[in-house]
This record gives C-alpha cells, structure tokens and sequence, in this order.
C-alpha cells in the first residue's frame, strides 16, 4: 500500500498523464483545461500541440515524423478533445460577478411561478371555504350574491342590449351633419345637437336601475356598461364630427379664393405626445401661396386617410363598420384598425372559461369574506353611540377587508383587461392587445393612471386633455383630465350604493397634491419608497372607501 501511494505520487510529479485506475462515475463534472489548451497536473502544464512524443495513449495510432501537416493538426486536435474529457476528482465552479433575480439591476422579468402560485392560492381560499361551509351548513356555498347575481337577469340582459342598441342613432345624426348646409354642420350646430342626445342619453340609462329597482351587483354591471358605451358613442361622434369638417374644408379649397386657408387641425391619435400639441408649434412657414394650399391639401387629405392607408372617410360610415367599432376592446374610434390573420378559437374558449372562473372566485370572495363583514359592522355601530367605539369598529372593519380587497382589486383587473377584452379581440381579430402596462411597478398616481387602464387612459388623453389643451394649459388640462374621471368614478360608486358622499372623488382629486408631492427633490427617484406608498394606499383606499360608503 505504501509502494503503491509513493508510486502515485511520483507519477503526479514527473508531469505525465496516466489513465486513472477508476473513472468517476459523475459524467457533468468538470474538465481542467489551461488557457492555452494544455491539461492541468499537478506538476504543470501537458502540452499537446505538437506531437513530438511517440508515446501513445493505447487508443491511438502514432504518426511517422514526416507526416504532412494537415495531419499533424488533426492528431493534435483529436488529442486535444481527448484531454478535455478526463474528469477532475472534485468538481470547480465558476464565479462571476452576477446578481440575484429579485435585484433591482437585474434584468430578469419572467415570474410566471407567481402567477400560478397567484392562482393556486385562490384554489387552497375556495378548498377551504367549502369545507368549512360543509361543517357548519351541510353545503359547500352560501348563496346569498349568487340570488342577487341571477335575480332578473333575463331583464338586465335585454335592458343592456337596448342601451347598446340605442348608441347606433350617432350613425344617422352624424350623416345629417354630415350633409346639412345650415346650421347643423358639425362644427355650427351638430356638435351642441350630439352633446345634448348623450346628456339625454346617460340621464336616462343612469336612471333606469333605480326606476326598476334593480340589486346592486345588476347595478355595478349596467352602470360601469353604460359609462363604457357613452366613451364610445362619443369617441365616434366627436371624431367623425371632425372628419366632416375636414372634409368641407377640403371641399371648399377647390375654390381658394373664398376657402378657408388656416392651418389643418390634426385630430390626436393614441399615440399623440399630447405635450406638443400646441398650435403655434403646428404653423410652418411658407415660400409663397401656391406652396402653402399645396401643402394644406395634402394635410387635410391625410387627416381623412385611416392609418393603415385602407380607409377614407366617408367610406366607414355604414352599420358594419359601427357594428365593428361597438365589439372591438377599444374606447377610442379609428377608421381602421390593425387585424391579426384569423380567430384562435382555442385562445376564446380558455380565455371565456377564465371569465367565469373569475366571476366565480368573486362571488366567493364577497360572500365569505366581505360581506359579512361590512354586515357584522353594520349591527354593532346601530347599538352603539360612543364615538370612540364607533372609531374602534370602523378601523377593525377596514382591516379586516384588507385581504379581501386586494384579491377583489387582482380578480377584477384580471377578469376585464386579460380575459374579457382579450376575448372579444379574439372575435373581432383585434391585433392590439396592449390593453394594461406594468402599473404595479408604479411611483405615483399618475403613472398608475396610464398603465392600469390604457383604453380609459387613451379616451381620456385624446378626448378631455388634448380636446382642452388648445385651450387651456397643460396644468389646467391635467386637473380637467382628473376632474372628469373622478366625476365618473362618483358616479358608479353612487349608483351602486344609492348613497352621494363624495369619498370617491374627494380620494381622487387628493391624487394630485400626493403626486406633487412624491415629485419633490426630497422623494422623487426614490423608486422602491413611491411604490411601497402606492401598494399601501391602493390596498387602504378600497377597504375604506367602502366602509365608508355602506357603513356611514
């Protein structure tokens, strides 16, 4: 044994590689390998370029000293790949400067895992709740929002359907502003005639829940349904209405002499900088007159030419195309838009199965988890007189609808913007399916605004902000932009409560200073703080303002 240790030992030191007496059974282990190709030992470095020894490894043959040069190079080579597989007794590992997936510098974005883990998560909530259902009722579900989900539903249908139907008139009161000489052109009466119909219109829409007395998640649906359909009955007025205009104006310049020659007003798309709509920035100058109507044609002409170049205004007005418009997940009216090849049906059916599942994990989450809660709370504060009492119970109630809220908010986002726009572009071919950002990454309100909601964001920019900005300053612009939305948020939230408190708008219009605020030298670039305080209000805000709204 000794012999045989002090033969290792010199074999380890004469700087020759012998095969080992037992392979290594890990075939992943590394090889050693030196800079220059050689084979690391323990006495150095083996050299294998040159085949200047006639010794052989037994596996094969060696070359006469006058072989050509190719195969020396071969030979090397070959030996070379031979070296590079003897395995080392313990495996080396390679250090590097990296950095972990969660790192802020790191450049990994793919957490699928925690969507499913998301999703299974909710499956353990449901498991469990059944059970717990089945101890103390003998069945898996309360039904107490399911009565309120499927009492009549055949009525809300119907009343839906006629309020979506009821949009079509934009179509003939647009044609009849379209060919009027008088006083309902677009851009002399029209525009006051379509914005009296939509008032007229929503009053009507927005009263008939009440009128019929409807429940409130019937409500919560035909509300939020009929704010979504006045956003695209406006959209398709007001830009049509525009397109009209151009089109006279193009019209009259086939006569110069009495047209109008100011310069041509460019409706904003949805991917307008809206900062640089300023018209002093639109006015170019000119060589001479000839020049100037040149170039205004050609301006005008653009402007009544769809995007994609497939589509000239007035060809899109015909039913098809409005029936177009009314199924496509967009809020905003083009002449055309981009189409994918053909309709996934397999994609439709997941993305519809998703739809009910979601509803489904609502209806659990209200029914075992908020409702009784806000009714709990409901019956201790009739008893009670005691203002710090009352104080305890309502903090006690926000918490407990913390958790609860949060999984709402997540289902709800995830029901409209992944599963329901993605199946109705599914349908329609719709090609952009851009409908949400990352907002969960956001520092401030404002930023949350643009990216949770994209189709609102995109109506809103191009219809209440740039529609002002000729107007008004971007400063002002910006407070009319939150001013409208938190009218509408008021809106929904009274309709469904049947309660006008004004939380809801008092919380949104309070976006602003914060956000003025975050923008200070003090807070701003402090990336993970803003989004921690964005997390904490977002979850705070939607326990509270519903506490506030059914318990006060």
């Amino acid at each position: 044994m000794a012999h045989s240790t002090s033969q290792h030992r010199h074999d380890a030191s004469d700087g020759i590689i012998r095969p080992r007496p037992v392979k290594p059974g890990n075939p992943a282990v590394l090889r050693a390998q030196g800079e220059d190709g050689g084979l690391k030992t323990n006495g150095g470095i083996l050299k294998l370029e040159s085949p200047a020894s006639g010794l052989s490894s037994g596996r094969s043959t060696p070359l006469p000293p006058d072989a050509p040069p190719s195969a020396l190079s071969i030979s090397s080579a070959r030996k070379q790949v031979r070296a590079q597989q003897k395995h080392r007794l313990f495996p080396s590992i390679d250090y590097a400067a990296r950095v972990s997936h969660f790192d802020p510098k790191s450049d990994y974005r793919d957490f699928r895992g925690f969507f499913i883990l998301f999703w299974i998560g909710l499956a353990i909530m449901v498991i469990t709740t059944m059970l717990r259902n089945i101890k103390d009722t003998g069945f898996p579900f309360r039904f107490g929002v399911w009565a309120l989900l499927i009492e009549r539903v055949w009525q809300l249908a119907l009343t839906d359907g006629a309020m979506v139907l009821s949009t079509s008139l934009s179509l003939p009161l647009h044609k009849i502003f379209r060919n009027s000489k008088g006083w309902l052109k677009w851009a002399s009466g029209g525009m006051a005639v379509q914005s009296i119909f939509q008032a007229c219109w929503l009053v009507l829409w927005v009263n008939w829940p009440f009128i019929y007395g409807w429940t409130w998640t019937a409500q919560v649906f035909f509300t939020l349904h009929t704010i979504i359909f006045l956003m695209k009955m406006h959209s398709y007025a007001f830009y049509n209405g525009h397109l009209s205009t151009t089109e006279h104006r193009l019209s009259a310049l086939d006569n110069p002499e009495s047209a109008s020659t100011a310069a041509a007003v460019r409706y904003p798309r949805s991917s307008t900088n809206l900062n640089k709509l300023d018209p002093s920035k639109e006015k170019k100058a000119h060589k001479d007159e000839e020049e100037a109507l040149s170039e205004l044609r050609e301006d005008l002409a653009i402007e009544l030419t769809s995007p994609l170049g497939q589509v000239t205004y007035p060809q899109n007005l015909t039913w098809s195309n409005y029936t177009d418009y009314i199924l496509v997940p967009t809020l905003c009216y083009e002449l055309e838009y981009p189409r994918t090849e053909r309709t996934q049906y397999l994609e439709l059916f997941w993305k519809t199965l998703a739809v009910f599942g979601c509803i489904f994990l609502l209806t659990i989450t209200s029914e075992e988890f908020i409702v009784p809660v806000l009714h709990d709370a409901s019956i201790r504060l009739n008893s009670i007189s005691s203002a710090s009492e009352t104080l305890l119970i309502m903090s006690e109630t926000i918490s407990l609808l913390l958790f609860p809220f949060m999984v709402t908010f997540l289902l709800i986002f995830l029901v409209i913007f992944e599963y329901v726009l993605g199946a109705f572009a599914e349908i329609t071919c719709f090609a952009d399916r851009h409908f949400y950002s990352d907002w969960w990454n956001s520092c401030d309100w404002l930023e949350f605004s643009r990216e949770w909601n994209i189709p609102v964001h995109h109506f809103l920019r191009r219809h209440v902000y740039g529609a002002s900005r000729p107007y008004l300053s971007r400063n002002m612009s910006t407070l009319v932009t939150f001013l409208l939305s938190a009218l509408g948020h008021e809106l929904v939230l009274g309709c469904i409560t049947k309660k006008v408190r004004g939380y809801g708008f008092l919380a949104q219009m309070l976006q602003l200073p914060i956000v003025a605020l975050q923008r200070t030298r003090w807070v701003k670039g402090k990336r993970l703080f803003n989004n921690i305080c964005f997390w904490i209000s977002m979850i705070l805000g939607l326990s509270i303002i519903c506490s506030l709204y059914v318990l006060v």
